[in-house]
């Protein structure tokens, strides 16, 4: 023995957070894109299917074509937030491997 005396502190981070360094960068940028497109994808097909599709196509009222985009909107925030949950779900896992061989 030399005589030393070593501490945690000496070896640098722990192991538990040595990897977890690039998942979180992972997760903070599936985060930052969801977050984006939970912003922009309702407020876009809002305006576009109230100009383009009820009241350009269809002919439809001022009032109904509100109606029907806000539906519109509503859905797709739905469905951001089930693939932002498919994706946050999936994002542990490794790729390639089948559920059984």
């Amino acid at each position: 023995m030399d005589g030393s005396v070593r501490t945690a502190s000496d070896e640098g981070p722990p192991a538990y957070y040595r990897g977890n360094e690039s998942s979180l960068v992972s997760a903070l940028k599936t985060l930052l894109f969801f977050t984006i497109l939970m912003v922009t994808l309702p407020i876009g097909l809002y305006f576009a299917t109230k100009a383009y599709v009820f009241e350009g196509s269809m002919k439809m009222s001022s009032s109904d074509s509100y109606f029907y985009a806000a539906i519109v909107a509503v859905l797709a925030v739905h469905v951001v937030l089930a693939l932002f949950v498919y994706v946050a779900w999936n994002e542990g896992t490794p790729k390639g491997k089948g559920k059984h061989d």
